[in-house]
């Protein structure tokens, strides 16, 4: 049998498929459809410092080839999430790695030492597509300065967890971001985050979102994804964490190809919930029919 295990940061997985944070819940939600201890992790909905009730509805639009999302990073805040998700989390052979945002520095810190050391947490993903409030609400993903100053303070406060910083599409130089989330002692990327998107409704001559622009999900933001995984895995040496319109295996392959280690399935779970294990057990059968032993041998194999 192929060898399906990878590394990220500190983290060995048993297989490089995990869920996109947003689209699994706490694991909870998908373990009477889903062997969770078959995942290669399980990557939490964002964890803020206080609960959050995200935006108003609506708040999901379908478009051709995906959705647009504009849920606002609900959250049950950093307390509950320990008392009431990780017992439940820690009951699996898998690794745990919470997805954390914040409208400031100081948020993200107090998130990271909270979490720090917490039985059975593995990993921190930084969603650095969080407004910043300081500065207008820009996202700090954007800035290179800003985004080194999130992730070295993380990286300080939360010295037991690998460190993942998922990056935001929506700049002019992705690399750049990603350069700077590695010089500040990120140990994984996750590409990308949800490109923005709007949806009007013609009858009403409204947007289909309260919030006006979402993030664009699913099957159409795939060559976007794979664009920005090679991109940057050409410059930084840290391992890459595919995401963005995966649904089937060949999916899945062509980011690893390109320069992925892992991938997140998102959008898919809500179509069919046992994806992630075909998407498992189809990378396997790939790697028997091509008899490569090890899937670490197609990491950035890609051709060029």
């Amino acid at each position: 049998m192929p060898v399906l295990s990878v590394k990220i940061g500190r983290m060995t997985l048993k297989n490089p498929v995990m869920p996109a944070s947003g689209t699994f819940g706490y694991g909870e939600e998908y373990s009477k459809l889903i062997d969770l201890n078959k995942l290669g992790a399980i990557v939490t909905k964002c964890v803020r410092l206080k609960p959050t009730l995200g935006n108003p509805p609506p708040r999901l639009a379908e478009t051709p080839c995906g959705l647009i999302a504009s849920v606002g990073l609900q959250s049950i805040g950093v307390e509950a999430f320990i008392k009431e998700k990780m017992p439940f989390l820690r009951r699996f052979n898998t690794r745990i790695i919470a997805n954390i945002g914040g409208e400031t520095v100081e948020e993200y810190v107090e998130i990271a030492e909270r979490l720090n050391g917490v039985k059975g947490l593995d990993g921190l993903e930084v969603n650095v597509s969080c407004p910043n409030i300081k500065r207008g609400g820009i996202a700090f993903g954007v800035d290179p300065e800003t985004v080194y100053k999130v992730v070295s303070q993380v990286r300080k406060a939360a010295k037991n967890l690998t460190l993942i910083v998922k990056l935001t599409p929506n700049v002019t130089n992705i690399v750049e971001i990603a350069e700077a989330c590695e010089q500040a002692g990120a140990e994984a990327l996750t590409l990308i985050n949800s490109p923005l998107g709007m949806a009007v409704d013609i009858e009403k001559r409204k947007p289909k979102l309260s919030t006006v622009l979402g993030g664009l999900c699913g099957p159409a933001i795939k060559p976007i994804g794979l664009r920005c995984v090679w991109q940057v895995a050409q410059r930084v040496r840290i391992p890459i964490i595919g995401v963005g319109g995966i649904f089937t295996a060949t999916d899945a392959l062509e980011y690893i190809i390109a320069g992925a280690t892992a991938v997140q399935v998102g959008t898919a779970n809500f179509v069919k919930p046992r994806v992630m294990l075909e998407i498992i057990e189809g990378i396997e059968k790939y790697l028997e029919e091509h008899e490569i032993n090890n899937i670490n041998k197609l990491i950035g194999s890609l051709q060029v």
